[in-house]
C-alpha cells in the first residue's frame, strides 16, 4: 500500500529537519508557511513565514549545541492536506535536558508545508527548558 502523497512530504521535511537541510526544508513550505509554537518560552509563539520558521529551527539547533534529535514514531493523514505526525523530542541545553512527545499538525496545499501546529505532553517542562 503506498503513502499518501502528504505523509511522505511530511517524512521528507523531519528528514530534512534531522540533518539540518535547510535548503530543502524551505523547498516543502510555502513562502506564508507559519509554525505556532506553544506555551510562554523565548521561542514560543506564531512564526509566520517561511524565513521565521527557518530562523526558528536553526535558533533550536544552536541553543541545544547540536544534540537536539527528533524521532519519528507516526504520521497520519487524511487525504484532505491534513498530516499528524507524532515524534519524541531529545535535547540538552546547558545543564538541562528535555525528552518529551510532541505533535505537529500540518496543513498541506499544493503539496507543500502552509501551517504546522505544535502540541506537546508537557507545556510546563518545555518551557522551562527553553527559558
Amino acid at each position: 500500500m503506498a503513502e499518501h502523497p502528504d505523509c511522505t512530504l511530511v517524512r521528507r521535511s523531519y528528514e530534512a529537519f534531522s540533518k539540518g537541510d535547510m535548503d530543502t526544508l524551505a523547498s516543502l513550505m510555502t513562502a506564508d508557511v507559519v509554525h505556532h509554537v506553544p506555551g510562554i518560552s523565548p521561542i514560543s509563539g506564531h512564526h509566520k513565514g517561511r524565513d521565521a520558521c527557518l530562523q526558528l529551527y536553526r535558533r533550536l539547533f544552536d541553543e541545544t549545541a547540536g544534540t537536539l534529535r527528533v524521532d519519528l514514531d507516526s504520521v497520519l493523514g487524511d487525504g484532505r492536506g491534513h498530516v499528524i505526525s507524532v515524534h519524541t523530542f531529545r535535547a540538552d541545553r546547558g545543564d538541562r535536558g528535555l525528552e518529551l512527545r510532541e505533535g505537529l499538525f500540518f496543513t498541506i496545499v499544493g503539496g507543500k508545508i502552509t501551517d504546522i501546529d505544535e502540541c506537546n505532553e508537557d507545556l510546563e517542562a518545555a518551557d522551562a527548558f527553553w527559558r
